[in-house]
């Protein structure tokens, strides 16, 4: 059942900062893959594509501007889209562009805020991606330093942007590389991880973290953004749908497997989160096998 992801070799060198593709096209025929770098993808006029990012399945609008992290699973794929004149520039630059270091600097915040969130993909709005437009085209007729500069800026200013979309959940990699400056906050998404198959309450993170549920539910909210209930929700249907796209095993094994009690339940919630039914994700993940 498992999906075959391709693992991308980008032309990218260690003697490069970054690469830049533009390209006028009439369709997406490049398979779902990953790769070490990150990639920074602008797309016009191919409404009705289809967009894979990590676990999150979406067809997408006229403009879209997207920042994929490392090793995050993506692709584009024709779909529903009539154009026959897509536009895309697709950046890709190294995971040491930005040192760590570097990115704990105070002024940095928001850019380093960016980067941790990548992986998981990052959709901008797209008043962000109209107001970029020309700079992104232009960057690929600057050269050495200047180049570097314009890139740095842009990614700059996305990172200060608003209305970003946070795309796949944070289990479907097994990955969360964000620091909430909480030991608390850790441990107890530490807890949710290890045990999201079986029941978990919130009297019980409460205790783990040392306070009472109505203090540790305010805690939680200030820290992360969002409640525990959503936060352990977001965490099962990670698993979940990696389940699907790897394992036979049927949708109410999973369901169960994941912590949901009832396939009912399951079934609505992932139809919220993902905008289609578990069976229909799956299906459309073992379609795109074709393309590999």
């Amino acid at each position: 059942m498992s999906a075959t992801v391709m693992r991308e070799i980008t032309p990218l060198t260690q003697n490069d900062c970054f690469t830049l593709f533009s390209r006028t096209k009439s369709n997406f025929d490049f398979p779902l893959h990953s790769h070490e770098e990150f990639e920074l993808n602008f797309i016009r006029n191919a409404k009705g594509a289809k967009r894979i990012i990590g676990d999150h399945i979406e067809e997408i609008d006229d403009l879209e501007l997207v920042l994929v992290g490392p090793n995050l699973q993506h692709g584009w794929f024709t779909h529903n889209c009539a154009s026959r004149e897509i536009f895309e520039v697709t950046i890709q630059f190294h995971k040491d562009l930005f040192d760590e270091k570097f990115l704990r600097r105070n002024q940095l915040s928001f850019l380093r805020n960016m980067i941790e969130k990548s992986s998981r993909g990052i959709l901008f709005s797209k008043e962000t991606a109209k107001r970029l437009t020309p700079r992104i085209i232009q960057l690929n007729h600057k050269d050495g330093f200047d180049s570097v500069l314009e890139l740095m800026s842009i990614l700059n200013e996305l990172s200060a942007s608003s209305k970003t979309r946070i795309l796949s959940d944070s289990s479907f990699n097994n990955t969360e590389s964000h620091t909430y400056s909480s030991a608390r906050v850790e441990k107890t998404y530490d807890y949710m991880n290890k045990n999201f198959d079986k029941v978990i309450g919130l009297n019980e993170v409460a205790r783990l973290a040392n306070m009472s549920e109505a203090s540790f539910s305010r805690f939680f909210k200030s820290h992360t953004g969002i409640t525990f209930i959503d936060s352990l929700t977001e965490i099962r249907l990670g698993h979940a749908s990696r389940m699907l796209i790897d394992t036979s095993l049927s949708v109410a094994e999973i369901a169960y497997n994941c912590g949901f009690n009832n396939i009912s339940n399951f079934n609505r919630i992932f139809k919220k989160k993902k905008k289609c039914t578990p069976k229909e994700f799956r299906e459309t993940y073992s379609g795109i096998r074709v393309f590999v």
